[in-house]
């Protein structure tokens, strides 16, 4: 009894969000939840979840297999595939999240873009900042979270790992794959990457 009555609530919703102009690409694969809200001209594709207090804007695109709870999307972003928005996140106007990104506790800024293999956590980005694929917040050491600030028009190149408490400051650019510690001065490269090394006419041992 119980199963029909969760079948007959997630039918019920379907139908609101359809009747209200909702895009859904097979709507029996996508799950919402009772307080879920969402504006104008959005787009669902299917295997999406809704958790608990989604607020979603206006021409926004929420692509297969994401998962939403507790968290903030403003108009004009696109979400997925495969992405993990958490709770306290709140994704800019014109932001982008894409495939395998997962973010938590952090505000994303206007036309910012996380566009693959990603983790942001208890991080405040601003506006068009670009992270990079495979950069990570490293924002908990075991005892405590730390927050990450990276200001406008930022830089973060793939395969970065930034080490909460940090500031990068704006206009800034970090090498990919540093690991960044110290807080980064406005305008300027930041890289950590040992020298590379070459060994001329190298044999590998054979068995």
């Amino acid at each position: 009894m119980k199963e029909l009555d969760l079948k007959n609530t997630q039918n019920n919703l379907r139908r609101k969000f359809l009747k209200s102009g909702v895009k859904m690409i097979g709507p029996e694969t996508i799950f919402f939840s009772k307080d879920t809200k969402i504006g104008r001209n959005v787009t669902i594709e299917p295997y999406v979840v809704f958790g608990l207090r989604v607020k979603i804007g206006n021409n926004v695109t929420i692509k297969s297999f994401s998962h939403l709870e507790k968290c903030k999307v403003e108009n004009k972003v696109d979400v997925g595939p495969y992405a993990r928005i958490r709770p306290g996140t709140i994704l800019k106007e014109g932001s982008k999240i894409g495939n395998f990104v997962e973010i938590k506790k952090s505000t994303l800024g206007k036309k910012s873009k996380a566009n693959h293999l990603t983790y942001i956590g208890d991080s405040s980005i601003g506006n068009s900042v670009n992270v990079g694929a495979g950069t990570i917040t490293c924002n908990y050491d075991g005892i405590k979270k730390s927050k990450t600030k990276i200001k406008n028009n930022v830089f973060i190149g793939s395969n970065s790992s930034l080490v909460a408490p940090l500031t990068i400051a704006e206009g800034s650019v970090i090498g990919a794959g540093s690991v960044i510690t110290k807080n980064v001065k406005k305008k300027s490269l930041a890289l950590t990457r040992s020298a590379q090394t070459e060994v001329m006419n190298y044999k590998r041992r054979k068995k």
